[in-house]
């Protein structure tokens, strides 16, 4: 679904991503981990075609992200960031609307309803239609943010590869809505939508993830299936902490990372 070549990103002469080349497919999830300044924000905007490259290609489909017009750009892939602070009193119905945006040349009021009345019940979240956006929980945020990257997508009755970019979806939620938040995104891959996040929690990548990239310093460190990937070795050459990887009752496995007795840096 989406190709990365050769990526390479620099600002004022400073890299921040370099000699990155990736796959990602269709039906998966993949986890971008690293520390901070790791470069992963720097990479999703490179895939999303919001930054362009300052060597190499990204390609959605069998074409460069160039090349796509904006509009079936905006219809192919969508975007949820970190934070989707709204500071007027929009309702949920009107905020998933914004993302019938690409459609609007190619749609009637009846169609438009019936997109956003899809996207919200997809994620579960029908019963906050009339709600004031700004009264929401986070995790009720956050799902009406997915919500209306669905819309965007004209997901799911769209046909077609379509591709779905979280930055740190996780970062403001309790476990329960952590939880449920990466559940839904494995719903969402099986039914055909590529999805990539951005996470900084380890386990959930662990438990949740298909592939993991691994960042450090603009630089993969290692990329592919989680569980070849995101290993106690790979951990402490990232995050540069102790790391296992223990069995948990039920057959899973979690990584405890640690410091060394003294170190805060």
């Amino acid at each position: 679904m989406i190709a990365a070549d050769g990526l390479a990103y620099e600002v004022g002469g400073r890299p921040l991503l370099a000699h990155c080349s990736l796959r990602f497919a269709t039906g998966r999830v993949t986890a971008v981990l690293g520390p901070n300044g790791a470069g992963k924000s720097t990479l999703l905007r490179l895939l999303a075609g919001d930054l362009c490259p300052a060597r190499g290609e990204v390609r959605i489909g069998d074409r460069a992200v160039a090349a796509w017009a904006p509009d079936a750009l905006a219809r192919t892939r969508a975007v949820v960031s970190q934070f989707n602070q709204v500071a007027f009193p929009f309702t949920v119905a009107e905020i998933v609307g914004l993302g019938r945006a690409p459609w609007r040349r190619r749609e009637t009021r009846r169609e438009r309803a019936a997109a956003i009345d899809a996207a919200l019940a997809r994620v579960r979240v029908g019963d906050l239609a009339t709600r004031l956006y700004p009264t929401l929980s986070g995790g009720e945020q956050q799902r009406v943010a997915i919500a209306r990257a669905l819309a965007q997508l004209d997901y799911p009755r769209a046909q077609g590869a379509r591709c779905l970019l979280l930055d740190e979806p996780s970062a403001s939620l309790d476990l329960h809505h952590q939880h449920a938040l990466m559940s839904l995104l494995r719903e969402l891959a099986a039914q055909g939508l590529t999805v990539i996040a951005v996470l900084h929690d380890l386990n959930l990548a662990l438990a949740y993830a298909d592939d993991t990239v691994m960042l450090e310093q603009g630089r993969v460190v290692a990329a592919g299936p989680t569980a070849l990937t995101l290993t106690p070795g790979n951990v402490e050459r990232t995050y540069r902490v102790g790391a296992e990887q223990l069995r948990t009752p039920d057959g899973g496995t979690v990584i405890v990372a640690r410091l060394a007795t003294g170190d805060v840096r």
